[in-house]
Order: C-alpha cells, then structure tokens, then sequence
C-alpha cells in the first residue's frame, strides 16, 4: 500500500471495510469530485430520486446490512434529507451522513456561494444536524482527517445513531497517510467496571432465581445493539417465556414455543397483557417505551419487579448502574447462571394461538378487512421475508401476524414519518441483494403514505431489485382518521392509478407485473404459496382495496389514546 492515500479515498475504504457496498444519496456540486472515487474504492453509487428519499434509504439498508452510508450536498441537499436523519436517530440506526461542502478558503471569507443563506455563515447546516448526529466532524484539517473519520465511524457503529461528515470541496484530493488503513477500525464497546458488573450480575441472579414466572421482553434496541444472538441463547437456556415489543417485531423466532407474543401495554390482546402484567420478574432488554411502542405509556408492570439491559446503563428495580452496557451482562449471565434452578409456571404461558375474531368467523362478507387481513397473510409468509410497514394501518396490523423462523420487520414505529417505507424498501432490497439475494422483499405501505415517495419505486427498477410492493387503498389517510377527524377532508388523498406506476417508472415488459385485489377470494388465489407471484423473481406491485374506516384493533385503540392524551395537552396548555 502506498504511503500516503486521499482523504476521500481513505473516507471511502473505510467504508467498504465496515461491510458498506452501496452507497445512497444524490449528487450535487460540492459533492461530485468526491463521487468519482466510489467505485475505485469498490462502491456501488445508488443515486435516488431526491435526498429525503435517500436518507430513507439508507435507514432501510442500514437495518439489514448493519451500517449504511448517505451523500448530499451542502446547504439544500443536505437540509432534504434531515428528517430521515433525525429519523435514524431516534429509531437508533447507525448512517454515515457525508456531506460535500464549499472550500476552506470560500469559508473563511465568508463568500456569498449559492446553497448558502446569503449571510457568510457556514456553520449554520452543520449546527442543524448537530442534535441527531452522535458525532460531528469537518475534515478541513489534513493533519488529522484520518483520525477524524475512524472517530466518527467507530461512534456510529458503536451508538448506532447516525454521524455526520464534512468534507470541503478543496480537502477530497489532499494526500494524507494510508497506515490507518492497514488496521481495522476498533468497534468494541468499551469494557464495564468489573465491580459494578459483579454486583449488577449477583443482583440479577438472586432475583432470577427467586422468580416463580419470570417473562422476558425484548425491545428495539436488543437488535439496534447488536445482542440478538445473547437474548436467544437466554430464552433457549432459561426456557422464559418471551415477548416482544412493536418496535421489535421479528427480534425473536416467532416459531420458538416459548414466544407468547407482542406487549404493547393495554393495546395487546388480552392473553398477552395477562402474561406479562401477571410474571413476578419482568426481564426486560433493550426497552424503547415510547406511547406508539407502549400502548399509549400503559404498561401495568412493577419498576421493583423489573430488571432493565441497556446499551449504556442496567436498572435493577429502582436501582440504576451507569456505563453497564447489556451486552456483556447477557454473556456473562449465560456463562454464570445455573439455569435449572430458574422456574416458571403455567401462569405465564408462551406462544398462544392467535386470537379468533368473532366479527371474522361470523362475517360472510367478502371485503378484505384488516382483522381478517393480517393473521391471514402469516400463512404465506416465508422464512427469511423481509418484510416493512409503514406508519399507519400496516404498522398496526402487522402486530397480529405470526412470522416463520428469521422473518426481519421494518418499520418506524418512533418516528413514525409517513413515507419512509417505501424509501426504506429501496435500501432494505438493495442491501438483501447483496448480502442473500434468495430472500423476499415485502412492502405494506398505504395509498396515502405512498404519495410521499412513490418516485422512489423508479431507483428500485433501475437497480434491478425485486420487491412485492402492496399498496392499502383505503382512500386516504386512515392512520389520522382514527386519531381525529374520520370525515375532515384534510384526511383525503386525490386517487392515483397504480397499476400505472411500474411502466411508467420505466419497467420493462415481463419484467414486472400488476395485480388489483379486492375480495378475500382475490387475496387467497394471489397470495398462494409456490405460484409465480410468490417467487418474487420480478418486481411485483399489488394494490389491495380495504374499507375506508376499517383499521387493525391495535390502531383503533391507540387512536383513541392518542386523541384523548392530545386533548389533555391541549387542556393543559389553556
């Protein structure tokens, strides 16, 4: 290797040495110098529709690859895409955020550039993603650029939050040292104190053992940190029943018979709120407990009776230990505890069959509802799907279907921004392309959200990615019609013609095809297994019609929650 290397194309190996092959984004003045050296370094430019788009698509491929990069330009390009960033950040996605800015000299006179507010302030941008960046650096000093990058890298694996990268226009080509390449960049966490962590693991184990139905709950950020493996590994050991969370939906092997279900606080069914609400010891890992994610913050469960693994802190009960990160706690509970001496009784039960809708076994009627929709949909299900929902109804009803074994779910229950699914579809199936090109891409997005970033489909057909695209057609935006305003007009959409979206995005003929579903005898002739649909060997889009007003139990529910919990902040305020 040569003794001295660009800052780009250091940037760049970086990159590809974390796993990154794609790179998303789109090209703008101050960026394009820099993108030349992409595909030397071995990377692949997607290039999206705009840069809000790619902010989502990075998101998307970031879940399924691990990490994931994204390009803009300074000042506008950058700005389009900081509500998927800040979106990243609060779902705890790890994204690369390389920004191409003016040159050193151009900002230090202050010179009235264009993408800029006209007033000599370059910082100004910067600032804006300081707050959903765990790190920000401006590469505009050579001497340290290489340490600079490795920092910013190793924090957003590390975090898993997005980091953001400055690079001016005048420092791409600079030649600094190539050394820092021949190591790898160092991403292990760093090292609880040993005697903290010994009394958070004689703490635990006493209270573990003492249990006589202990559950555990896996949430968001038991997959966002990297401990997914531990956790099955304590369930299969300890033979706990074991629940998840929206937000962690398809964490855990839904085919384990110890999987009971998904708590979401008052909103989940009934036998999974008795289970968890009745457990003696709540065993809860990586918790996210936000009103979408908690069943509008109605979780009926003891602090005392609870012990909590996270990324940077363990709670036990009222108890709190700073800097006790999860994952080397669950190693060392698997190594120490004897498990046999860990019980449980039947009044925590696991995997339940689902729950029979009364209205759906009595009901002759044809239409496609939601309640008879999502359980059914389990039954086509493949192992290894990935499947994404969007905010809204499809969100909600996932949480009634019941996955096969390595099933991964998308979906952004936090930040809950219409339109990133079909984005994060793009990234997910670009990334599921390179990493085990055998698994099926499946998207549930609804008409309205659609309408965000439907464009986005054209960067799916020019990268030859085959996704089954289902489009809800229930005129409109049903996810805030169940919060307020059912009828209000702000609710309604101007109807498109989607069956005309794939040729007109430049498919090509027997490259893709279309389906209309609109009775359950449609859905079951459709969603058949072993048919050519079901091979997902082309990009497929369906648009299946549900009633306007009809939406999953769990959304009706937290609809209501939302409204009543709104209003009182509306009170309070007055």
């Amino acid at each position: 290797m040569s003794n001295e290397i660009t800052i780009v194309e250091y940037l760049f190996k970086r990159l590809h040495q974390l796993g990154i092959r794609s790179v998303h984004g789109v090209p703008g003045d101050y960026n394009l110098v820099a993108l030349d050296h992409l595909a030397p370094a071995g990377l692949n430019w997607v290039g999206n529709c705009n840069e809000l788009n790619a902010g989502y698509a990075a998101d998307g491929y970031a879940r399924i690859n691990g990490i994931s990069a994204l390009i803009t330009t300074f000042g506008v390009g950058e700005l389009s895409a900081l509500a998927a960033v800040a979106g990243s950040y609060s779902e705890r996605v790890p994204v690369v955020h390389i920004v191409g800015t003016p040159s050193t000299l151009s900002q230090k006179k202050g010179a009235l550039l264009h993408h800029t507010l006209g007033n000599g302030d370059f910082s100004v941008f910067a600032n804006m993603s300081r707050f959903i960046s765990q790190v920000l650096v401006n590469l505009n000093n050579p001497d340290i650029a290489a340490r600079e990058i490795d920092r910013a890298l190793r924090a957003c694996y590390v975090s898993s939050h997005p980091v953001y990268i400055a690079l001016p226009t005048d420092m791409v080509l600079r030649k600094i040292c190539a050394k820092g390449l021949e190591s790898p960049l160092d991403l292990s966490l760093h090292p609880n104190d040993r005697e903290t962590e010994d009394d958070v693991i004689a703490n635990i184990t006493k209270m573990i053992y003492s249990a006589n139905n202990a559950v555990v709950l896996v949430d968001a950020c038991a997959a966002r940190h990297r401990v997914i493996n531990e956790v099955h590994d304590f369930i299969d050991k300890s033979q706990l029943p074991a629940f998840s969370t929206p937000m962690s939906k398809g964490d855990i092997d839904e085919t384990n018979p110890r999987f009971g279900g998904v708590y979401v606080g008052s909103v989940s069914r009934p036998d999974v709120k008795e289970a968890v609400e009745a457990a003696d010891l709540i065993f809860s890992i990586g918790a996210l407990k936000s009103d979408f994610n908690s069943g509008g913050f109605t979780y009926h469960t003891s602090t005392k009776r609870t012990i909590e693994l996270h990324s940077d802190y363990t709670k036990i009960g009222h108890a709190t230990y700073p800097d006790i990160n999860m994952k080397s706690v669950l190693q060392r509970l698997l190594s120490s505890l004897d498990f046999h001496k860990i019980r449980h009784t039947e009044s925590a039960k696991s995997n339940p069959p689902l729950l029979k809708n009364e209205e759906v076994e009595k009901s002759s009627s044809s239409e496609i509802t939601h309640s008879w929709f999502w359980p059914h949909i389990g039954n086509w299900l493949q192992e290894n799907d990935v499947v994404i929902t969007e905010t809204g109804t499809s969100n909600f009803g996932i949480i009634e279907t019941r996955f096969p074994k390595g099933v991964t779910a998308i979906s952004q229950v936090l930040w809950g921004s219409i339109g990133y699914s079909v984005g994060a579809c793009q990234g997910a199936a670009l990334a599921v392309k390179e990493l085990s090109p055998s698994r099926r891409v499946i998207l549930f997005v609804g008409d309205g959200s659609f309408q965000l970033t439907g464009n986005e489909v054209s960067t799916m057909i020019r990268h030859g990615l085959k996704p089954i695209i289902v489009i809800i057609n229930n005129d409109g935006y049903t996810i805030e019609r169940m919060i307020h305003g059912e009828d209000a007009s702000y609710n309604d959409i101007q109807s498109w013609k989607h069956t005309n979206i794939l040729e007109t995005f430049g498919a090509k003929e027997g490259e893709f095809a279309n389906y209309v579903v609109k009775t359950r005898k449609d859905v079951d002739a459709l969603f058949k297994k072993g048919n050519e649909f079901s091979k997902a060997n082309k990009i497929q889009l369906v648009e299946l019609f549900m009633p306007k007003l009809d939406a999953p139990r769990a959304l009706k529910i937290t609809g209501k929650m939302s409204e009543k919990l709104n209003a009182k902040m509306e009170e309070t305020v007055i």
